[in-house]
């Protein structure tokens, strides 16, 4: 079954790298033997999908391209499915390690470990282990949110996908249109930063927010994605990490450690309560939300009515 299966995977990727236009799926059915067997179309199906994410974990990369009518094809570039020689030092070796370790307690910690396998038949060094210890501290990322690897693989392919979308200051979700560019870590949240459709904008989701399943769209994408750099400022810019005003607080003496690192001033109020002079940006109203009835807004008036706001509608449920 396993020589099977590998040939199958074989045969499916000459098959995608050999041409020069995208094929559809039953240009692809009538191309390799294995899928002529299948009993069923269902069968079909269900082994193609199987035989294109394992491809995809093998690091081959797959387009998928709508034409004019509509109809789906699949690709693999030979361009983009070339690397140049990879060749790593000791300390190159120890950081891809260290990345690697990163991801242990989260659902990429088996695509991690492939990559560093295949790092290994490339050329690193026999003499590192990537695993080894590399110092006290040992770095890791939970990923809790439902959301995160379907979001990850769209982001990877270049696919829309749609999603029930839960403001903070909404009692009920809404249907979100939206083209993934990125996945980034904020103050231990996760974010996605895409072009929401329906608004014609950029914008950035909190994937906690997110309610039901991420469905994929099988579209091309409307606008370019921007280069990593910009996607990282723009989820800094919604996530609260850029301020252009200050804000004033009160807040408990023994609460809202975070909040006393961003401090500009502090001022003892006395009853166990002090005023804070923080930046206050995009998001502000967000973060103060999750440090309830320990914080209280003073000033300006509005940050104070939008964490109002926040407060009644989880309040309502």
């Amino acid at each position: 079954m396993a020589i099977a299966k590998a040939e199958r995977l074989m045969n499916l990727a000459l098959c995608l790298l050999g041409t020069r236009r995208p094929l559809s799926k039953r240009e692809l059915r009538e191309s390799v033997e294995a899928y002529l067997e299948a009993a069923s179309d269902d069968a079909f199906n269900r082994m193609f999908e199987r035989d294109k994410d394992d491809l995809r974990e093998l690091g081959l990369v797959i387009e998928t391209v709508e034409n004019l009518d509509g109809e789906i094809g699949y690709l693999a570039r030979r361009d983009s499915n070339r690397l140049p020689p990879i060749t790593l030092d000791a300390e190159e070796a120890a950081a891809l390690g260290l990345a690697a370790k990163v991801w242990q307690q989260a659902r990429l910690a088996g695509a991690a470990s492939g990559a560093l396998q295949k790092l290994r038949a490339a050329g690193l060094p026999e003499d590192v282990d990537p695993y080894g210890a590399h110092g006290a501290l040992e770095p890791r990322i939970p990923v809790h949110e439902a959301a995160f690897e379907p979001l990850m693989l769209a982001c990877r392919d270049r696919r829309p996908v749609v999603f029930d979308y839960r403001k903070a200051n909404a009692v009920q979700p809404e249907s979100r249109h939206v083209e993934p560019w990125a996945l980034e870590c904020w103050r231990g949240h996760w974010y996605l930063a895409g072009w929401d459709r329906d608004r014609g904008a950029e914008r950035v989701f909190r994937l906690s927010r997110i309610t039901g399943k991420v469905r994929s769209r099988g579209t091309r994408y409307t606008t370019p994605v921007p280069d990593v750099v910009t996607v990282r400022e723009t989820v800094a810019s919604w996530a609260g990490e850029s301020a252009d005003r200050s804000a004033r607080i009160r807040l408990r003496s023994d609460a809202g450690y975070p909040l006393r690192a961003k401090a500009t001033a502090v001022r003892e109020l006395g009853d166990g309560w002090e005023e804070l002079e923080i930046p206050y940006g995009h998001g502000l109203d967000a973060w103060l939300v999750e440090f309830g009835a320990d914080v209280v807004v003073l000033e300006p008036a509005e940050l104070r009515a939008d964490v109002v706001d926040r407060l009644r509608a989880v309040a309502k449920g």
